[in-house]
């Protein structure tokens, strides 16, 4: 299990993160999510060791991980910003990782080279973007490590290529009992391929849980009634946002949603309908109840 426990990281007068207490088991796929400078990179980069934090700690098994080779040889990070070898193809970085991560498959290796297609001797720098992702993508799964770091997972590429990835990944967490933690500002990829999310702001945890129990927490309700009414109908549901055309209204509640839609149901309503919420509606309405959102930005 990975922990990171009251981890503080400045940039100068800048706090990236304040006192961040978070857990990630064994055996899942861990997703990252949060607002433009919420801190999503610098926890990876954090857990990984590559900075060192101002206060508290992160630890693999309550093994501390920074400047700690023994922990690092068990996951590897691949970042947002590619780096390989000038000149190199996939077949040099392949010996160059090989060197650092005594589980390397070359195996497994040949395998998902050509999965993806790719000419593991032509120059990597003759890659298209998406190409490079996916050459860091087979690179960083054929070090075989127990924990795998993916900081935007999917950036730059096509859904084809999306979703093979979301596969392989999906495919090596299953069969090795690995963990998986990605960041990534598309939703829909994480909702489709993530266990657990925890969403960040300024910094901090806003919350962390598994998929299924975050999509419930929050409910979709659509409502009428053959007389007038405003939101005052619904005392004692903590509704989130309100929202009403005609005779219609469209609710978003927090909590229980069957105590919700016993109290509803007294008041004889001709509609009442709950529908589902996706993962990207829950970001918005619990980035929104923090103050983060747009409605009168003009574009």
């Amino acid at each position: 299990m990975i922990t990171a426990s009251s981890v503080t990281k400045k940039f100068g007068s800048f706090t990236a993160l304040d006192s961040l207490s978070c857990s990630i088991p064994d055996g899942c796929i861990y997703g990252l999510v949060g607002s433009n400078g919420a801190g999503k990179s610098t926890l990876m980069r954090l857990i990984t060791g590559i900075y060192k934090p101002e206060g508290g700690y992160v630890a693999f098994d309550d093994q501390n991980v920074y400047e700690n080779p023994q922990v690092k040889e068990r996951f590897v990070f691949i970042p947002d910003e590619l780096y390989f070898l000038p000149q190199a193809n996939m077949n040099r970085m392949a010996k160059l990782y090989k060197a650092s991560y005594r589980k390397f498959s070359f195996e497994r290796f040949e395998e998902l080279t050509k999965i993806f297609g790719l000419d593991p001797k032509a120059n990597i720098n003759t890659f298209s973007k998406g190409m490079k992702r996916q050459a860091a993508t087979i690179l960083g799964l054929a070090c075989m490590s127990d924990y795998i770091f993916f900081d935007e997972t999917f950036d730059g590429l096509d859904p084809i290529m999306r979703n093979l990835v979301k596969k392989v990944v999906y495919a090596d967490i299953c069969e090795r009992n690995a963990t998986a933690v990605i960041t990534s500002h598309s939703l829909r990829e994480l909702e489709d391929t993530c266990d657990q999310l925890a969403l960040l702001h300024k910094g901090g945890i806003v919350f962390e849980s598994d998929i299924n129990d975050l999509k419930t927490s929050l409910s979709k309700i659509q409502v009428a009634f053959d007389h007038e009414f405003d939101r005052t109908l619904f005392e004692g549901i903590n509704i989130l946002e309100f929202s009403k055309k005609g005779s219609v209204a469209n609710i978003i509640i927090r909590g229980d949603r069957e105590k919700a839609e016993r109290l509803i149901l007294e008041k004889n309503p001709v509609l009442l309908e709950v529908l589902p919420l996706s993962l990207e509606e829950v970001f918005v309405h619990e980035m929104g109840s923090l103050g983060y959102q747009f409605d009168d930005v003009l574009i």
